[in-house]
């Protein structure tokens, strides 16, 4: 989310214009989230537009201050596609009661939700509203369509985790497009375009290094909250992967390999400056445990670790912990 483009928003209702919505700046309506989706389509964006008035100020000016704070925070969308639906109370025998009404009203409206559970908006809004709002924290938009005539989306206040691909192998063309989907920015580095390329990586920002070789991966710079996969193809880079990862302190680094490839690199990593400690931060072999043997398999285990690490980042322990007893685990 762009903090310029908030603000904007709120100089146009301060001034009684109507804002323009993008699915750009919003991409929870780009064509791309709403395929499928048969209830709402980007053009609802000019609808929501046309209902924002100076009263929604304070719930964009909420999600501004968000931003500042570091807020694990959302802006949310209520989306009504059938105004008498989406009031009418549908409680059922499976789920949580929610009291004698649906929707608070037929409208569309915009709201800010944090983890916390702190809700702003410019309307009233009804008990299974507030639960729908809340659930904009968990996914976002966990139960999006549980209820007729609505449907709920959200665009975090926060950034995505940079996950950093070093090698263009087959296993990290799979953890690039999953990767993705979970919500994380991916940046995939190699030196050879005939296997990194548009095709195995669309949706991947892609780094090409020069000479046929990792050398010119010194000259690229990754922020210490930085994931970085160590994937190179046939394991030729895996050294100077680690080496980089661990220099530029990544909060997490893996590699892909079995025991006896590792203990080379291990010598070889030592043998370029780096220390103990750094090797014994390098998760290997990279990716939860569970038999993954081909690369979409690899992929699911490496990207279940990659959100289970970016969910103990995000939360303490606390929170998890309450957050699994709700579970029942």
């Amino acid at each position: 989310m762009n903090k310029e483009t908030l603000q904007s928003i709120v100089d146009d209702l301060m001034a009684g214009r109507t804002p323009r919505l993008s699915p750009e700046d919003f991409p929870c309506f780009s064509p791309e989230a709403l395929e499928g989706n048969q209830h709402v389509d980007p053009s609802y964006l000019d609808v929501v537009a046309a209902s924002l008035t100076a009263a929604d100020v304070p719930t964009f000016e909420r999600a501004l201050r968000a931003m500042d704070e570091g807020d694990l925070a959302w802006l949310g969308f209520k989306v009504v596609y059938d105004a008498a639906e989406a009031q009418r109370n549908t409680d059922n025998e499976v789920t949580k009661k929610y009291g004698d009404a649906g929707s608070a009203d037929g409208e569309p409206l915009v709201f800010f939700c944090n983890d916390a559970k702190e809700i702003a908006a410019s309307r009233p809004f009804s008990p299974r509203d507030t639960f729908q709002m809340k659930d904009a924290t968990r996914g976002p938009s966990m139960h999006n369509e549980q209820f007729e005539g609505l449907t709920w989306l959200s665009v975090p206040l926060f950034d995505q985790v940079q996950v950093w691909l070093l090698g263009a192998s087959d296993a990290a063309s799979e953890v690039a497009a999953l990767a993705d989907h979970v919500g994380f920015a991916v940046t995939a580095v190699d030196y050879d375009e005939a296997y990194l390329n548009e095709a195995r990586f669309p949706r991947a920002r892609r780094i090409v290094l020069p000479g046929g070789n990792f050398d010119a991966l010194g000259e690229l710079d990754c922020a210490p909250e930085d994931y970085v996969c160590v994937l190179t193809r046939g394991h030729m880079f895996d050294p100077e992967g680690c080496v980089w990862a661990t220099g530029h302190h990544a909060h997490y680094v893996g590699m892909m390999g079995c025991a006896g490839k590792n203990d080379r690199v291990h010598e070889l990593v030592l043998a370029a400056g780096a220390t103990e400690e750094d090797w014994a931060r390098v998760k290997r072999p990279i990716g939860l445990k569970f038999g993954a043997k081909t690369p979409a398999e690899l992929a699911i285990a490496i990207v279940a670790e990659l959100v289970d690490v970016r969910y103990r980042q995000r939360y303490s322990d606390e929170a998890r912990e309450r957050h699994e007893k709700s579970l029942g685990r």
